[in-house]
């Protein structure tokens, strides 16, 4: 038996130029999304202490990298990537 059950026979493979491509732009995505938001909750929120602004810019930070990580793995589950 060579360990493969079928549920990955019908898939294509996605060659090296778009996987490097996808890689890239999730990256870019997900430095974006975090680091922007997280430098404008600190910059922007003055009305609050430097401590909130601090653990609600960790939490953006985070969050945007599980719901980015969520995203990979539904468009991975579907076949897009």
């Amino acid at each position: 038996m060579s360990g493969n059950n079928g549920s990955d026979a019908h898939r294509p493979a996605i060659g090296w130029g778009r996987a490097v491509l996808t890689g890239l732009v999730v990256i870019a995505v997900g430095a974006i999304a975090s680091v922007g938001g997280a430098n404008a909750v600190l910059t922007q929120a003055t009305s609050l202490s430097r401590d909130v602004r601090e653990y609600i810019a960790t939490a953006v930070f985070l969050g945007v990298v599980i719901l980015l990580a969520w995203a990979l793995r539904r468009l991975q589950a579907r076949g897009l990537i």
